[in-house]
């Protein structure tokens, strides 16, 4: 069986996986990753830029080495080579879970239980969930939704296709350690740096992928296209601006303003500024938006892959 088949039938199998299954609530590999990272930080830490370079190649590096390894020794059985990228796949994609939790403040929306999508909110995303009124979290669960289905779900599926086991294990990877150090807090702006540029990197064709397929899946596909040439540039984030803007342009919905993250207030621009404000039912909106761009994705990767070693086999 062929690299191009074997990716197919993975990637598939995990998808479906985590759709199914979800995430462990015990025992997760990326947790575990997580732990290991930290353990390294504390060998590691200095408050230096390339002692933070160091901390993402040692730990990055482990994550890809550890995804070669276990691929070449099942190289030999199909069976098991298309266990090993579906048991990969769903260890690193997190499109359930990412729903899961969506759907669960958007119900305490519709009941009315603000304090109870306050009270949730944290288990989706690092906003300040006290100062929101009811739409505030419904636009942050929207943009939540947005730019984790870039970086949980279409980001590991390129990397997947990019380079099998270690790519996916590796997007992983870079994505986590940017979630652990890469934030511009006063133990981490110069030795997170490293994680954050090398996030930047890994994240740009999935984010761009993300952006073309929620136009196409979207309501809108004029207006996500729109939205996206006018509004992402002006996003703080190069990934972040182009999913979001094209989520909001394909749900007729406006994103971005004021936000606050850690006691730190941020203004940032807003995206697809003729939209509406977002509303309670449109996280049900952006939860479906998310899963039909994960699965086209896949269709996306698997053609890709497919096209690329048929051409060099």
């Amino acid at each position: 069986m062929g690299a191009g088949r074997v990716f197919a039938y993975g990637a598939a199998a995990g998808l479906i996986g985590d759709l199914l299954l979800g995430d462990p609530r015990r025992g997760h590999p990326v947790a575990a990753f997580g732990r290991a990272s930290g353990a390294v930080e504390r060998v590691l830490w200095r408050d230096h830029r390339g002692w933070g370079a160091l901390h993402a190649v040692v730990c990055a590096g482990s994550a890809v080495a550890l995804g070669a390894v276990a691929g070449r020794a099942v190289r030999t059985s199909a069976v098991a080579s298309v266990a090993l990228t579906g048991a990969a796949t769903w260890a690193v994609v997190g499109g359930t879970s990412l729903a899961r939790e969506a759907r669960t403040i958007g119900r305490a929306l519709e009941a009315g239980d603000v304090e109870a999508a306050r009270a949730r909110l944290p288990h989706l995303c690092g906003r300040d969930p006290q100062a929101l009124d009811a739409d505030g979290i419904a636009r942050a669960v929207v943009e939540s939704v947005a730019e984790n289905t870039s970086d949980a779900v279409v980001g590991a599926l390129v990397w997947g296709a990019v380079g099998g086991v270690p790519g996916l294990l590796g997007f992983r990877a870079v994505n986590t350690l940017d979630a652990m150090v890469g934030h511009k807090s006063a133990r981490y702006r110069r030795f997170g740096w490293a994680s954050a540029r090398l996030d930047d990197l890994a994240g740009w064709p999935g984010a761009r992928l993300t952006a073309v397929l929620a136009a196409v899946a979207g309501d809108d596909p004029r207006g996500a296209v729109r939205a996206w040439r006018a509004d992402a540039a002006r996003h703080p984030s190069p990934n972040a601006g182009p999913v979001e803007a094209s989520f909001a342009g394909a749900l007729g919905v406006r994103l971005g303003g004021t936000l606050s993250y850690g006691g730190r207030v941020e203004h940032r621009p807003v995206l697809n500024g003729a939209g509406r404000r977002v509303g309670t039912r449109d996280v049900d909106r952006a939860v479906r938006l998310s899963r039909h761009v994960s699965w086209l994705a896949l269709g996306v990767c698997v053609a890709a892959r497919r096209i690329v070693k048929g051409r060099t086999s």
